[in-house]
Order: structure tokens, then sequence, then C-alpha cells
């Protein structure tokens, strides 16, 4: 299916829901919420587990088996072009979705236990829609209300998610007559709300402009360590730069998953761009970088014009091997034009899929 679009909760257990051939529905805005009662909570280092879990519309297999384990407090992507089963991920994980097989955890509660989980975790959809005939205040408290908020803690707590996105003079707007970033910035708020546990965001910068992007995402860099963060996205740098961790997915299946440093391997490699017109073959430079005992292998890519080491982490470090590196090509008077570690996430992600 595409990952463009979000999917509707599915019904009871017993309901049969109509199979779409390979597009699953919009979602609502935002979940429903059934009455309160006391929430258990379980003590997990993983706060979100995933085992085989596959989705079928029909013959169409949207998410093949995946198995994933995000842990507590830390900011993670999911990552794929579309098609790859990102979102039908994400909404199996919000609840939105039941697997046809397999089995989704999120702080030790399947995401059908709304009780259990009510207020401990905030979903931003895509393609959210605020109710446009109600208050920005209005909206929010409603929200705050849903999450068991006592009455006099609402429009506080309210209140200070609102100023946390800036938005704070926003309060008595109406929802219809707010423009795109500032209206992703009010469902940014009602995700964010009463500090939850974890946080589901897709697409969370799509639509904005650079600065709001920038500020959204500083303030998700804020809550590492206060909250497990997930978040779909095409924007590769934008994961790059905020994400611990990570999962690459490809027609449903994942392809490769591990810390940022491992899908880049920053830890094993470094790339230098050299000058147009820097000549290699028989360059006693080269040579020199060759007979460097801290390196695997050296490379050069003549269609980028770029210089490649690689290295076993356990021996060395990247600073490391930058600084011999470079004072090889320095000394040689061979100019350089950047200096990266690893490959970079978007080029990782095209090898891959």
């Amino acid at each position: 299916m595409s990952d463009t679009e979000a999917a509707k909760p599915e019904s009871a257990p017993s309901a049969e829901a109509p199979a779409p051939p390979a597009e699953a529905p919009a979602p609502p805005a935002f979940a429903p919420v059934v009455a309160p009662r006391k929430k258990k909570k379980k003590e997990v280092e993983a706060a979100v587990r995933l085992n085989k879990v596959t989705k079928r519309f029909g013959t169409k297999t949207a998410v093949d088996e995946v198995t994933l384990k995000i842990k507590a407090g830390s900011v993670y992507g999911l990552i794929g072009p579309n098609g790859a089963g990102k979102t039908t991920t994400f909404s199996m994980m919000a609840g939105y979705l039941k697997p046809t097989e397999g089995s989704v955890e999120m702080l030790g509660f399947a995401p059908t236990q709304v009780d259990e989980l009510r207020s401990r975790v905030g979903v931003l959809p895509q393609d959210a829609v605020l109710p446009a005939n109600d208050l920005v205040g209005e909206f929010l408290l409603h929200m705050a209300r849903l999450q068991d908020f006592p009455p006099e803690k609402a429009e506080e707590a309210a209140r200070t998610v609102l100023a946390e996105v800036d938005g704070k003079d926003w309060w008595s707007q109406r929802c219809g007559s707010l423009s795109h970033g500032m209206a992703k910035r009010v469902a940014l708020a009602q995700a964010l709300l009463g500090e939850p546990e974890v946080v589901l965001l897709d697409e969370p910068t799509a639509g904005l402009d650079p600065r709001v992007a920038y500020e959204v995402r500083q303030l998700i860099k804020g809550r590492r360590g206060r909250a497990t963060i997930i978040i779909s996205s095409h924007n590769l740098q934008e994961l790059e730069e905020i994400c611990d961790a990570a999962a690459i997915l490809d027609r449903g299946r994942v392809v490769a998953s591990g810390s940022m440093t491992e899908l880049t391997a920053s830890s094993e490699e470094v790339h230098v761009k050299l000058g147009r017109g820097t000549k290699t073959t028989g360059a006693p430079w080269m040579q020199q970088v060759r007979d460097l005992k801290m390196l695997k292998r050296v490379e050069i890519d003549e269609e980028r014009t770029e210089l490649v080491v690689y290295f076993e982490r356990k021996e060395t470090d990247a600073e490391t091997v930058i600084a011999h590196v470079l004072w090889i090509l320095l000394n040689a008077q061979v100019k350089i034009s950047g200096v990266t570690k690893g490959r970079g996430l978007e080029q990782r992600v095209m090898d891959l899929t």
C-alpha cells in the first residue's frame, strides 16, 4: 500500500473489514477513546515490540513478517520508499489496524488495550484533520479530558503543550482558520499532551517551512530520553540528524535495522571528496594512504571523485582515520572539498531498496 496514506481503526475482532486490493483506508484524525478505568503499568526495556507482524489486504501483502524491538527513551525512524509498508506498520503500532499475523506490543500491552495505554501513547497521523469549528483551546481541552486529566489540570496541561509548539497565542483561534503549519503544530501538541511515554509521528515536518521544521526537530530532540519517539518520514537527512536507530523497509520487509551509526557505517568508513581533476592513478599519496596499517581497504570512486577508506571500529575510530588520511593529502597538496563519516543514510537506503 502507499505510505502516503494512513489507515482507519479496524472494528471488533469478530468483524471482517472489507479488504481493499492495495490501499488501506485513511484513519480518523485521532483514535477513539472509551470509558476510563485504572491503568496497569509494566516495566519494559523495549517500549515497542513487533514480532513477525504481517498485514494483508486481500491478496496484497503490505507488511511481511516485520520484527522490531524499539528501546525505551530512543528516537526511532521508519524508513523506506512509497509502498514499503511504513504507514501500515505505523498504523498497526497506533492501533488503527490489527495484524493479520504476528503481534504488536506497546509498553507491554497490545495497542487495542486502550484503557491501559490511555495518556501513555500520543499519535500524530500524517493527514490529521482538526475540527474546523472548534477553538484551539477547546480542542486541546477536549483531548486532555479524554486522557483522564482532572478538570482542574486539563487547561494547564493544554496551555503548556501549546506553548511548547510555539502556539500560545492561538488558544482562542478557530482550528479552521489556522495555516497548514499552525495546524500541524496544534496536532503535534495533541500528540505530546500529558508527557506520553511513546509518541508516534507520521511525517511530522511535511509541508512545514524550514524554520518551523527546524523548531519541530529541536522539540523532538528535547523529548529524547523522556519518551520513546517513532518517526515515519521521507526526509532522510532529518532522520539521520535526530534518530538514534531506524529500520529500513522495502516491499513490506525489514531489509536493515540498527543504530544510525551501524546503518550509515559511520564507524567503519570515511569518504573524502576530492577536488575536480585530482589525479589518483599512480599518485604517491595514494600509496601512502594504502600503507596506513589502521585501514582495512582503500577505494577510489571515480564517478564521485571520492576516496573511500575502510577500517575496523574495534581497532580505531573515524576521527583518528580522518586525521591520518588528511595529513597525507594536505602534505601532497591534494584539494579536498569535503569529508564524511559513513556513506550517509540516503546512500544506504538507495543501496538497499
